[in-house]
């Protein structure tokens, strides 16, 4: 009621100049104000003030974990049947058997496995996008699309509002016109600024239910190619089956619920028997979602440094860890865990992150932490591997954005084999990238030194 009394006052006594006659106004500016008058500016200055006060915190808030307190260890080991069950509890990720996950590379593995899928849909395809600009990938999609539209399979498209910025009216109308349904997850509007820091940075694509895929990929052709030449950017996919596509499925109907006012339901979309390949593994979906507080991605995060006991191999595009966070891999490794990180060399297509990420260098390497920064092209993949055992690829990355405002979709898998296949993909990966050592990295030039520190001051919006 002060709020809102404040904000009248003062809009009356600014309609109230503005209506007077010139004479009046004149004469009136002569005289001292009204104590109500006084009343009124005074309290909106305030109010301008608290909002923007308001307003910083909302777009500039971190991350609120800083360590894990248990009894005995701070955490159990990823192998431990309680790590799955604190894992479900604080981050959401319900694990079941009965799921069949592939590990795609790049774009000559992904979108081959993505068009025969989506080729051969009968009744539904949903698609969530963040990434999305012209090219061939985008040509094709939507040729698919509308060829199985066509064909009476129900099909959807959703991309996030500031990710396909790109995406033409044009593409829009022929889709909709054979009959796929389209729809921008929060545009922005001068009415609704308070959404524009929380994104949709998921990638969902599901086939009639029973087929998913997510990772790091969008729809752009740099994501073609082997990962290893320039603008042929290195990214790490999955797809899977079993029961973990329902929930893969539930993200997108939550993104297209909120877009549309429609709330996707029924057998087409969450089939009563998911199909089950062998062999089988344990897997289940982190849909991570920005809160007030701890996040869902925190906490997953949080959990899985912890539960390392023997390597914690990281690759990451965006690796801008911040202090807690980087206590947490130091201390990972003061226990005698082999944590390694592979992030972006300088290939990166955000140089502000890579500087960033670069402040925590030191750090991170003086405290144990081995890190390499891949130098063929863009290292845009988002995977973690502890103990070989314990898998997460997806859409987060590691930094505050991922963490705190983006709504983000990772497989987390629970197996030996899939985790013998990370790793191994990790150490191939090393082949072709640079380790940073102390005594090169101390020898960086001053140029460099400002750039990572006027970086790393915006690294929350990062």
């Amino acid at each position: 009621m002060v709020i809102s009394g404040g904000f009248s006052l003062a809009l009356a006594f600014v309609m109230k100049k503005n209506t007077e006659h010139p004479s009046e106004a004149k004469r009136a500016s002569d005289q001292k104000y009204s104590v109500a008058e006084k009343i009124g500016l005074t309290a909106g200055g305030l109010l301008l003030i608290l909002f923007t006060i308001i307003g910083m915190e909302f777009t500039l808030h971190g991350s609120h974990i800083s360590h894990l307190q248990g009894v005995g260890s701070a955490a159990p080991p990823v192998g431990d049947p309680l790590f799955t069950r604190t894992m479900e509890v604080f981050s959401g990720t319900h694990l079941t058997d009965g799921n069949h996950v592939t590990v795609l590379l790049n774009g000559e593995q992904t979108f081959p496995a993505i068009w025969k899928e989506l080729r051969s849909a009968k009744e539904t395809i949903t698609i969530q996008m963040y990434f999305f600009e012209p090219g061939k990938i985008a040509d094709t999609l939507s040729a698919i699309l509308r060829e199985r539209a066509r064909n009476g399979v129900a099909a959807y498209m959703l991309t996030d509002a500031f990710g396909g910025q790109h995406i033409t009216k044009g593409y829009i109308d022929s889709l909709q016109a054979d009959g796929v349904h389209f729809a921008k997850f929060r545009p922005v509007h001068w009415y609704e600024m308070q959404k524009l820091q929380n994104r949709s940075h998921n990638r969902v694509i599901v086939v009639d239910g029973k087929v998913g895929f997510t990772g790091g990929f969008g729809v752009g052709d740099k994501w073609l190619g082997n990962g290893h030449s320039k603008d042929q950017w290195r990214d790490t996919d999955v797809r899977f089956t079993g029961p973990a596509v329902s929930q893969l499925q539930a993200t997108f109907a939550d993104g297209w619920v909120e877009a549309t006012g429609n709330l996707l339901t029924g057998e087409k979309y969450f089939p009563k028997e998911p199909v089950k390949e062998e062999p089988s593994e344990t897997a289940g979906l982190l849909d991570a979602q920005p809160t007030i507080g701890s996040t869902p991605a925190e906490r997953f995060l949080a959990l899985s440094i912890a539960g390392a006991r023997r390597r914690l191999f990281i690759t990451n595009s965006y690796f801008v860890p911040n202090h807690d966070f980087k206590q947490l891999l130091i201390q990972a490794s003061k226990r005698g865990v082999d944590v390694r990180i592979l992030t972006v060399g300088e290939e990166s297509d955000v140089k502000i992150t890579r500087y960033a990420g670069r402040k925590q260098y030191d750090d991170l390497l003086k405290g144990g932490v081995r890190i390499f920064e891949f130098a063929p092209t863009m290292m845009h993949a988002k995977s973690l591997v502890a103990d070989g055992l314990w898998v997460s690829v997806g859409s987060m990355n590691f930094d505050n954005r991922s963490m705190v405002f983006n709504n983000e979709s990772n497989l987390n898998v629970l197996d030996a084999g899939t985790g013998a296949m990370l790793d191994s993909v990790f150490l191939d990966d090393l082949k072709y990238s640079k380790e940073i050592t102390r005594a090169e990295f101390e020898k960086r030039g001053l140029l460099q030194r400002i750039f990572e520190v006027g970086a790393s001051a915006m690294a929350r919006l990062l």
